[in-house]
């Protein structure tokens, strides 16, 4: 334990300068008790003797008070101490910044700065009195002029002094929070940290006791934030303590009894600053600080008999206190009732990279030298806070190829500091959590939390979910509430690894080692110990496995086969008659060379089955028992041409099947998959044959993208919520489509035999039907009121587009050659992005309808070669626009010219982004925006307009900078298309709305004859 309880520069929050027989019974006294409530540290006079002179105990007794308060009284001036004290007391203002305020006590400020009135009287007595020297007479004047016009509280002025009071309280606690310790200054997102804590304390909401938490991982920040929390706050309390709970510190041989009697003795001993206290009994801690305001920081705390001994109650404590609580262990919360938790987050990469920039540099601006080094060892460090700081401290003074060796290091090795912090939560679990963390490490990381309980359960889900939840609330992992994902940070599986590797050989339950697993299966020397094999056969020339590699190891229940790097290594060799174990969960065996599974193998206790990119065939004849199958996976196993008999499969939830491109039919027993959920055959070029009459009521997504021999339609479900049956031969859509009620996405692109669609389900959000061959869109497509996004583009044979839709949000129609006419109204859908590229026979009253219709908050992407007539009176030629700022044009519409430049190297991700940088006359620090233009530019076959709303630009707009104009250039980051030409159009809200409940094709414009065009060279 260690705590702290005055700062390191200050020994008194308050020295008070005041005449004693005017204030010292009577305002005095009362501030004296005000700031004992709020915790605010005075120093006492009482025991210095007066003399002539200002005794020396003084002068360093206001050299050490972070705040003077100079109470200025009828008879202040009549006492040479007081003035002595005066002029210390504004020159250590004046020289060490010290902050004085003030208390006019029953006189006027002007009679203090002048010396007059009945104040001045007592001034010039005592001069008279005191003879002071002309030099030390100017000294006291001079101190009482500029005390004089320091603004304070004026006592005439208050009907309530007390109310004063508070009010002064609250402005030396505001003064004092105002400077705080400098030692945390610098740190990445630690401010916002302190305001969230801040406002879940509260500590100006009563007289209430309150406890907080702070929870989160190991090495996220958590004793940082409430060490700086401590140097913020500390001063608004009486007595302050932060305990370094450290973890297995209790002294041996205690009972529980005498270990709390201990804890408590140690907390007394620091919050009173009296070592080697020694305490009979448990109540002694509410009898010492019951009536004391008191901040106590509990820091790692790791058992609840820590809380129950430190702070079992609330009352224990003064009115006002605060008691934090710092931890990984989320349940100690609960159990404690501590309801107020602030959750520490992983910084931002921006704020990873500034704490890894200031350890690694001193300082945050980067090194271009180190960036990308720096973003790589970023990611290697999960963004976690200590990590970054003990390898960017390592990183000091190393050149870039020292950078590179220590990030490789950091691929396979974790740096001794960091995990002896992060072994800290595993090592407090009991054997058999410890044991599900490791499974979890190795080979549960970012999957489904169910999937997870069945394969790890062995009969005992209950078991399992109670293991989960006390990782999730040991900050060991990240399990969401629907139980959806577990996620493990990348440096705790890294730390996993490490366990692991420590074990002793003929202990390890979960084998990592390449090398090691490689004996054991060549020499058949595994035991019944083993559990799991993640066998990472990067680097291994060459892979053997005995016949009985696998019997010895009865107890397997997770194999993993996998690449985590390709080396053109594939030899790998497994006897037919291989014998895999009965009671394997898991097996994900990737590449697996053989053309069946061994045909003794029984897959009855199979959970996942992952054998992508295998040589296999078929995996086994004839029925198997599969009720516990959940997942299957045998993606990119080109080979496989039959699929086996699913019929017992009757809890298989997700199937995937892309890239079985010798795959040609789905087996009638699929008609028993009533629990798949997610089915994927994208690629499956072969796959002509799905079953009749197949009702499968949980199936919600289905891919079969790709399938280009697929004619019938996969009328599997009417309960699909996503489809995609895109570059399929599907000719048609069946009537009873219009019947699928939970249908959200339909994709059906470059299906060439696609001639039209006559029927679609009213909730339908995103429908695709680009590149094929339909002609006309059906009259039934207005009555989509929940269409969001619809994409024709490529639709050669469509030639005119009917009323849409309002609810659409973005219409794609790029390519579309015959389309001439467009007889929808954009008032219907005034926030639409619209995409018209390279359609060239767009009649003049489809153009019309679609620039017009932009002019609401929608954006458009047309053939154009000029500015349209709605622009003209705001354009410019090349791609530079200067307009004045004003309030009353908030909003504007902007059109471009935007030319393709054929001789620049296309770049897709660049060629879609345009840059517009926005700066105020004479403003030296521009603002640059970019943001999508729409499809690739160097597709467009000529010039094109872009009209787009100023709200992708207003939050970029500073209005503190433009004093009379505003200037937008726009241009290509890669410079493979120019803007020749631009205009912007001004409308006010009112007449927006009033035209678009008219319906009018026209908005009201306000004409500004006064905007300049500026055209840059």
């Amino acid at each position: 334990m260690a705590s702290s309880s005055t700062s390191p520069n200050y020994s008194y929050n308050v020295f008070a300068s005041f005449n004693g027989d005017d204030v010292r019974k009577t305002l005095l006294s009362h501030i004296r008790e005000q700031f004992n409530r709020n915790g605010i540290t005075m120093f006492d006079d009482q025991e210095i003797e007066r003399s002539a002179t200002i005794a020396p105990s003084l002068t360093k007794a206001i050299k050490e008070s972070r705040i003077s308060i100079v109470i200025l009284s009828k008879n202040y001036a009549s006492s040479g101490w007081c003035l002595d004290e005066l002029v210390e007391i504004m020159e250590c203002k004046r020289a060490m910044g010290q902050i004085v305020m003030t208390i006019f006590y029953g006189v006027e400020p002007s009679h203090v700065r002048k010396q007059i009135g009945g104040f001045g009287i007592a001034f010039n007595e005592t001069c008279k009195r005191k003879e002071p020297s002309d030099e030390q007479r100017q000294k006291w004047i001079k101190a009482l002029n500029d005390v004089g016009n320091i603004e304070g509280e004026d006592f005439l002025r208050w009907d309530n002094e007390a109310k004063m009071i508070k009010k002064i309280a609250k402005d030396v606690l505001d003064k004092l929070n105002a400077t705080p310790s400098k030692d945390f200054d610098g740190m990445e997102g630690l401010d916002a940290h302190l305001t969230e804590m801040q406002l879940l304390l509260d500590l100006d909401g009563g007289d209430g006791v309150k406890m907080v938490a702070i929870s989160g991982p190991a090495g996220i920040g958590k004793t940082t934030i409430a060490r700086a929390l401590h140097s913020l706050i500390r001063d608004r309390f009486q007595l302050t303590c932060f305990v370094d709970s450290r973890k297995g510190s209790y002294p041996p041989g205690l009972d529980e009894y005498g270990l709390k009697l201990r804890l408590q003795e140690q907390l007394l001993s620091n919050i009173l600053n009296q070592n080697g206290m020694t305490i009979c009994h448990l109540g002694v801690v509410k009898e010492r600080l019951g009536d004391k305001r008191v901040l106590i920081i509990l820091d790692d705390v790791d058992n609840i008999r820590q809380l129950e001994a430190l702070a079992n109650e609330t009352k224990w404590f003064g009115s006002g206190s605060r008691i934090v609580v710092t931890t990984e262990n989320k349940e100690l919360l609960q159990q404690h009732g501590i309801n107020n938790t602030y959750h520490v987050g992983f910084p931002s990469d921006v704020e990873a990279i500034d704490i890894l920039r200031k350890y690694a540099f001193r300082k945050r601006y980067q090194n271009d030298d180190f960036e990308k080094l720096a973003e790589r060892i970023t990611d290697l460090c999960g963004k976690l806070p200590l990590a970054l700081r003990v390898v960017g401290s390592s990183l000091r003074g190393k050149n870039a190829e020292e950078w590179e060796e220590v990030m490789h290091r950091l691929e396979t090795v974790l740096d001794r500091e960091i995990e002896g912090v992060l072994r800290v939560g595993y090592e407090n679990l009991d054997e058999n959590d410890q044991s599900l963390f490791l499974h979890i490490a190795v080979f549960f990381n970012y999957k489904d939390g169910d999937l997870v309980k069945a394969i790890s359960a062995d009969g005992d889900h209950l078991e399992v979910k109670r293991g989960l939840k006390i990782l999730a609330n040991r900050s060991l992992i990240d399990l969401s509430t629907s139980g959806e994902k577990i996620v493990m940070h990348k440096l705790l599986q890294q730390m996993a690894r490490q366990v692991i590797r420590k074990q002793e050989p003929s202990k390890r339950q979960v084998l990592v080692d390449a090398h090691e697993i490689c004996d054991i299966l060549e020499d058949e020397t595994g035991t019944g110990v083993v559990s799991g094999i993640s066998f990472d056969i990067s680097g291994i020339e060459e892979v053997s496995i005995g016949k009985k590699a696998f019997k010895k190891m009865p107890n397997l229940r997770f194999l993993r086969v996998y690449k985590s790097r390709a080396d053109g290594n594939n030899r790998m060799y497994i006897p037919e008659k291989m014998e895999l174990p009965r009671r394997l969960r898991l097996l994900h065996w990737e590449a697996y060379p053989n053309k069946c599974l061994p045909p003794t193998f029984r897959p009855g206790y199979l959970v996942e089955l992952d054998m992508t990119c295998s040589q296999l065939e078929y995996l086994w004849q004839g029925a198997q028992l599969l009720t516990n199958l959940k997942k299957v996976d045998l993606s990119a196993s080109y080979n496989l041409k039959e699929l086996p008999d699913f019929s017992n499969a009757t809890n298989l939830e997700k199937l995937d099947l892309r890239g079985c491109m010798r795959l040609v039919e789905i087996p009638s027993s699929f008609s028993h998959l009533h629990k798949l959920k997610k089915l994927k055959m994208g690629g499956c070029i072969n796959l002509e044959v799905i079953p009749a009459d197949m009702n499968l009521a949980s199936l919600d997504s289905v891919n079969m993208q790709g399938c280009s021999k697929l004619r019938k339609f996969p009328d599997m479900s009417t309960n699909i919520r996503k489809l995609d049956i895109s570059k399929t031969a599907v000719e048609d859509v069946p009537a009873s489509i219009a019947m699928w009620s939970r249908l959200e996405s339909l994709s059906m692109w470059n299906n060439g035999n696609l001639k039209g669609i006559t029927h679609l389900p009213l909730n339908v959000l995103w429908v695709n039907v680009s590149y094929s061959a339909i002609e006309k869109i059906p009259d039934c497509m207005k009555a989509l009121h929940q269409l969001q996004e619809l994409n024709l583009s490529g639709c050669r044979r469509l030639a005119s587009l009917p009323e849409l839709p309002g609810s659409l949000n973005n219409l794609r129609a790029d390519d579309c050659e015959s389309l001439e006419t467009v007889f929808f109204h954009m008032k219907h859908t005034p926030d639409a992005e619209l995409s018209f590229i390279n359609n060239f026979k767009l009649s003049q009253q489809a153009r019309r309808e679609i620039i017009v219709g932009s002019l609401f908050r929608g954006s458009a992407l047309l053939p154009g070669s000029e500015v349209p007539a709605e622009f003209h009176h705001h354009r410019a030629r090349g791609n530079s626009l200067t307009i004045p700022h004003s309030s009353a044009f908030s909003t504007f519409k902007v059109c471009l010219v935007i030319s393709p430049n054929p001789k620049k190297d296309r770049d897709y991700m660049t060629s879609q982004l345009l840059c517009c940088r926005i700066f105020g006359k004479d403003d030296l620090y521009p603002t640059d925006r970019e943001f999508y233009i729409g499809d690739d530019v160097s597709k467009y076959r000529a010039e094109h307009l872009f009209i787009f709303h100023s709200h992708l630009l207003d939050k970029y707009i500073n209005p503190a900078k433009v004093r009379t104009e505003i200037t937008f250039e726009f241009s290509s980051p890669s410079s493979v298309f120019d803007v020749t030409e631009c205009g912007a159009k001004f409308c006010t809200q009112k007449t927006i709305g009033g035209s678009y409940e008219s319906g009018s094709k026209h908005l009201h414009t306000v004409d500004v004859d006064e905007v300049t065009v500026k055209v840059q060279k």
